[in-house]
């Protein structure tokens, strides 16, 4: 049932159907992305990133937190959301508790767009705007790491953590590398607004709708990227590996390589892969 593909040098596992359910996880960051089913192999995740309210995206949250406690984690989950939806969150788990007799109780952490949050010292998750019927955050992981600087490169190590304990700073710069980013349900606008996403080393992004089966103006209509938005701004991908999932279930598996094929610009199509069934066979569920 779940689909697997390697993007560079993360792993990106789960199911994401277009309007029915996208519930993804990538292992090297310890995250899941979204919630519209509960995967059981996501149930001791340390943090889930929740782009939005909408059922296909979060309606299973519930159901991951029982799953969690059945398993017998003891830390509560932390999921990070955009900040007008916390409240409404945690008021339908306090609902879901009281049918299930058991507390289930999240760590929530709500974002806006900029903000900034610290999943581990050198790893940071930043919030950029989408642009959906309800609210909705894109999110990006960057890696932060702090080098010392160059005209301090040949003192000996001793020296350096003196200085580094008396709390001289100015010998260290911060590089911040792009290394993944995560935007769905939201119109293609979210890239002109949040140029970064498209610098990331792997960006997972939707493309619902692939062909003129569905009209430019009804993907906009209900706030989802179409394939020949991406097209338009071909030039301007720069990440290595571009990885389109949320793919609509008008499309079967087997031909969405095709779709792509004849499509895309080779340059992009070089670098870009279709979450999908890999047997080619028909959606899950």
């Amino acid at each position: 049932m779940l689909t697997e593909l390697k993007a560079g040098k993360v792993t990106i596992r789960g199911v994401s159907v277009g309007g029915v359910y996208t519930a993804l996880h990538v292992p090297e960051y310890d995250i899941a992305l979204d919630a519209g089913i509960a995967l059981r192999s996501v149930a001791g995740v340390g943090t889930l990133l929740l782009t939005h309210g909408h059922v296909d995206h979060a309606g299973a949250l519930s159901t991951l937190l029982g799953i969690r406690a059945l398993h017998g984690h003891p830390a509560p989950l932390r999921v990070v959301m955009p900040a007008e939806i916390v409240d409404h969150v945690v008021a339908a788990l306090d609902a879901m508790s009281a049918l299930q007799h058991w507390p289930l109780v999240i760590e929530p952490v709500g974002l806006r767009a900029g903000d900034e949050f610290e999943l581990r010292p050198d790893l940071l998750v930043r919030a950029h705007q989408a642009f959906h019927v309800v609210p909705c955050l894109a999110y990006q992981l960057i890696r932060r790491v702090r080098k010392l600087r160059p005209e301090f490169r040949g003192l000996p190590g001793p020296e350096i953590a003196r200085r580094r304990e008396s709390g001289d700073h100015d010998m260290f710069t911060t590089l911040d590398h792009l290394e993944f980013a995560y935007a769905t349900d939201t119109l293609v606008s979210v890239l002109d607004h949040s140029p970064s996403l498209l610098e990331s080393k792997v960006l997972l992004l939707e493309s619902t709708f692939l062909d003129a089966r569905k009209t430019l103006a009804a993907a906009r209509a209900g706030c989802h990227v179409h394939l020949d938005e991406l097209i338009e701004r071909a030039d301007r991908f720069r990440n290595g590996d571009l990885v389109l999932m949320h793919l609509s279930q008008i499309y079967s598996p087997s031909e969405v390589d095709g779709i792509l094929d004849a499509r895309l610009p080779r340059e992009l199509r070089d670098r870009t892969r279709a979450f999908r069934p890999v047997d080619n066979g028909a959606w899950p569920g």
